[in-house]
């Protein structure tokens, strides 16, 4: 009966290696292998032309003393300042409005997800059309209302918002949907017992349905945080890092490093600072929910 047990047993651990072998293939080739690469490569000079030289942590050193990629880091903190709080904040909001059982509420949530389904490059033309200091729609409805129109993305003050506005409006369908999901799963029998003690609407906000979320809120501020610390298609197709760097973020650094100046080896140094700095940030907001999500 043991040996039939232990045979039972070593078919099981088969069939489940079967079974994520496949996906465990494709992290190794796109995920382990390509990050093992990157960190030997930022050891280097690569450039694709020279020959392969061993520099040790020259390209680290130089990353501290680049002033562009300092600069970058600034705009990205600022980005997730701008970005993250009013990211989690209104996906709240919404997925609470979103939650009501009213008449029509299924076109609603369709309309906020919309926006995520379409493609980051169409959505950000289309928006640099919208903000087009001259013709833009924004800048002439404002104009209605006897207001002038900054120079969204040709300004340095405005262009870095313009930016955020433009990845809220991509981004929020998705959270909300993420946060309509725990709140149906709250019991219904914690708002009764709170309407019959005479809370308001307020009161079950903030005492059952912020508390009961928190493990969401956690986990969408990580991936807000990373996916902000990975910021990319948007500035390269509305303002490509300018006016004057404002919008330069460590990514796009990092790929005009690597694809335009052909410095393959620093900027995969650029890119192992940066994998260290989401690791920081992410363990900060793990170390906040302490440890009951992760």
């Amino acid at each position: 009966m043991r040996n039939k047990g232990h045979t039972i047993r070593a078919r099981n651990n088969l069939y489940g290696w079967l079974f994520i072998s496949p996906a465990l293939l494709c992290f190794m080739l796109f995920i382990l292998i390509p990050t093992i690469t990157v960190v030997i490569t930022s050891l280097t000079n690569y450039d694709m032309f020279s020959a392969v030289r061993f520099v040790g942590l020259l390209n680290f050193a130089r990353v501290f003393r680049d002033k562009v990629f300092r600069r970058s880091l600034v705009n990205i903190c600022y980005y997730v300042v701008l970005y993250v709080p009013p990211l989690i904040a209104l996906s709240f909001l919404f997925a609470n409005l979103l939650n009501n059982k009213i008449r029509s509420i299924k076109v609603f949530r369709t309309m906020y997800y919309l926006p995520g389904l379409t493609s980051v490059v169409a959505s950000s033309i289309v928006w640099s059309w919208l903000l087009n200091p001259n013709f833009g729609l924004v800048n002439q409805v404002l104009g209605l209302f006897g207001i002038k129109g900054p120079l969204w993305l040709a300004h340095s003050t405005w262009a870095m918002p313009s930016i955020v506005i433009i990845c809220l409006w991509m981004t929020l369908g998705g959270n909300i949907l993420i946060y309509l999901a725990t709140l149906q799963s709250i019991p219904q029998n914690l708002y009764e017992a709170a309407e019959i003690d005479g809370a308001n609407w307020f009161y079950k906000m903030m005492r059952i349905t912020a508390p009961l979320s928190l493990r969401t809120t956690c986990f969408l501020i990580t991936i807000g945080l990373i996916g902000a610390f990975q910021l990319f298609d948007q500035t390269y197709v509305l303002t490509r890092g300018g006016p004057a760097n404002a919008t330069m973020v460590p990514v796009f650094l990092i790929y005009t490093n690597a694809f335009t100046e052909l410095q393959v080896g620093y900027a995969s140094a650029q890119s192992v600072v940066l994998f260290f700095l989401i690791l920081v940030f992410t363990q900060v907001v793990r170390r906040f929910d302490k440890g009951r999500f992760f």
